[in-house]
């Protein structure tokens, strides 16, 4: 018999990389026309690896098994795109090396281009991986403070101030629910560009996390929204309308709290009865309209408004809505309460304590057939298709570059459940809102309850900033985006572009052609939509007017693909003008028809001829 051998199982000792070949592989995705880093892009290898970019649109690749090997990784990312391969796979291959790089462009398909994500940990843990130098005071983690719901803004006392809802720490699933808030320079001197970020000053506990800014007594979370500032100089006040929620539908309080400057939060000043039909919501707006400064509240229409003075922001019985119910009605929807003048028209108008209408409460009134489609102010149409937009909340402001009030809104049930976003404009806020153009597209993941700040606009309102909640909640999506889920994204729009020249309302108005007399908010129902005067709209243009009271017109090309073609009659002794979208409608023997149609146009929802 042989002797047994002896086998020693020793450990594998491997040696460890230099610092050389500890170096990350840097990728820069950028976008392709303008070079500017992209964040949020994804890139994932063959097995599953999954990296995200940065807001400088950097990511720092260290697999120390891929050193010296070439890696495929596939490319995605909402708004933008990289060209197909031959067995349709988005993406490229490229040799991984320490401190080697490689530039990755895109394109962007988007009509809003993004910026950076505002709020959450790692805003720029790519970069800092790379050694580079960073734009912000706190680019890894502020506040203790991972995910943050719906954003409202206000200045006050020469600061930015920022609340947010719901908020997620770092220690513990559970976070703040009594709203979380922070601060801001304002751009210029001692702030940052909005182009690069937001240095956000957080108001903290002792823990360092997140302090609660509305601890409302009661179970469920506090929501504020429709935030104001009442006042000037020393005599400032803050206030905001407070909810405390059962769930996401079910209210258990609400009412108005002020900002407490000393305590630094914000105290219940006045509980609103459960049952009151109007109160602040969403973005305030202030404006000065029928002789008088008020607080509007658009949802995204601007629906509700107050006197912009304490004493009535504290009153439910002194908020008006922009409504067709009756004087005093409230809202069943097996009753449609409607105010109808003698002529059987509906009367719009601001009226206080009336409920308001908001487009899922204008639906419900068609399908039952109580009011027609040419009678709403509650229309978002595509103006590329025309098919109709189901909007969810948003936010408007006055725009100088485009001399208009312009809206930033949120579909519901678009390519994605909530996270399309479309541009339109106006020339009053109270509308008629109707054609529009989608700014911002999803990819299964939601994006809502945006906002636009104004106080960032740049080159006289040419630029505008706006952001939203990034989630995969609501999305159905399973794979919520790593540090980007449940936070806020900033985007900026170019109001030069050709694609934002929206159509405008011409109505049939004699007399007086100004702007008051034509885009009266109370006036009827619009002949057909036009393309503003002196717009520049490339590869599309249409027709452009110049006094939609008189009929004056500028041709630009009637054989346009979009719009219907429109037909024109001069009367022989008069001059009056006609119009109808049927070449063979003259109203009779003595108008002279034009040679050719006269242009294209847009129609009123529900157009059954004029």
């Amino acid at each position: 018999m042989s002797a047994p051998s002896l086998v020693l199982c020793l450990p594998l000792v491997f040696a460890a990389p230099d610092q050389d070949e500890q170096a990350p592989f840097r990728i820069h995705v950028v976008d392709r026309a303008s070079g500017r880093g992209i964040p949020l892009v994804e890139l994932e290898s063959v097995n599953h690896t999954r990296f995200v970019s940065d807001n400088a649109g950097m990511i720092a690749v260290r697999e120390p098994g891929w050193m010296g090997h070439s890696v495929f990784f596939h490319v995605n990312s909402h708004g933008y795109e990289y060209d197909q391969d031959g067995f349709g796979y988005a993406g490229f291959h490229v040799r991984v090396t320490p401190g080697g790089s490689h530039q990755l462009k895109l394109k962007r398909t988007n009509l809003a281009e993004r910026l950076f994500r505002i709020t959450g940990g790692g805003l720029y843990r790519d970069s800092i991986l790379l050694g580079d130098e960073v734009p912000l005071r706190q680019p890894l983690l502020a506040g203790g403070v991972f995910g943050q719901d719906s954003v409202v803004t206000g200045v006050y006392r020469d600061r930015l101030y920022w609340f947010w809802g719901d908020t997620n720490r770092t220690s513990y699933p559970l976070g703040n629910f009594a709203v979380s808030g922070a601060t801001s320079a304002l751009p210029g001197p001692g702030g940052v560009n909005p182009e690069v970020g937001i240095d956000l000053d957080y108001f903290t506990d002792s823990s360092g996390f997140s302090k609660r800014m509305c601890p409302i007594d009661g179970p469920g979370p506090v929501w504020i929204f429709g935030l104001m500032v009442v006042g000037e100089g020393a005599e400032q006040k803050m206030v905001t309308h407070y909810s405390r929620m059962k769930d996401l539908g079910t209210r258990l309080e609400h009412g108005i709290a002020v900002w407490n400057d000393r305590k630094q939060l914000f105290e219940k000043a006045r509980e609103f009865p459960l049952d009151a039909p109007l109160h602040p919501t969403g973005q305030s707006l202030r404006l000065r309209a029928d002789g008088k400064d008020w607080f509007y509240f658009p949802g995204p229409w601007a629906m509700v408004r107050v006197p912009a003075r304490m004493e009535a922001i504290l009153d439910p019985t002194r908020y008006q809505a922009w409504t067709c119910l009756r004087p005093g009605a409230r809202w069943k929807p097996e009753q449609d309460g409607l105010d109808r003048g003698t002529d059987g028209a509906l009367v719009w108008d601001w009226k206080a304590d009336t409920a308001s209408l908001n487009p899922q409460r204008w639906q419900q009134l068609l399908k039952r057939g109580a009011v027609s489609a040419a009678e709403g102010r509650f229309h978002l149409l595509d103006v590329v298709d025309g098919t109709a937009v189901q909007p969810h909340g948003g936010s408007l402001h006055w725009n100088e570059y485009r001399q208009r009030w312009v809206m930033i809104a949120l579909q519901t049930w678009g390519s994605s459940l909530l996270g399309e976003v479309w541009y339109s404009e106006a020339r009053r806020p109270e509308g008629p809102w109707v054609y529009a153009r989608k700014i911002v597209t999803h990819q299964d993941y939601s994006f809502y309850n945006v906002i636009q700040h104004p106080y960032f606009d740049q080159e006289g309102g040419r630029w505008i900033y706006f952001e939203g909640t990034y989630t995969a909640m609501f999305s159905g999506n399973q794979h919520p985006t790593p540090r980007y889920d449940y936070n806020q994204i900033m985007y900026r729009l170019d109001l030069s572009q050709p694609e934002l020249v929206i159509p405008e309302a011409v109505y049939g108005v004699a007399g007086d052609s100004s702007a008051d007399a034509v885009d009266a908010p109370r006036a009827g129902a619009p002949l057909f939509y036009a393309l503003p005067e002196a717009s520049e709209v490339k590869g599309s243009r249409l027709l452009q007017w110049t006094d939609p009271a008189r009929g004056g017109f500028r041709v630009l090309d009637p054989a346009a693909a979009q719009g219907i073609p429109l037909f024109q009659w001069i009367h022989r002794e008069s001059g009056a003008v006609h119009y109808a979208i049927d070449p063979e409608a003259a109203p009779g023997q003595d108008w002279e028809p034009a040679e050719e149609a006269v242009g294209r146009v847009w129609l009123p929802p529900g157009f059954s001829g004029w």
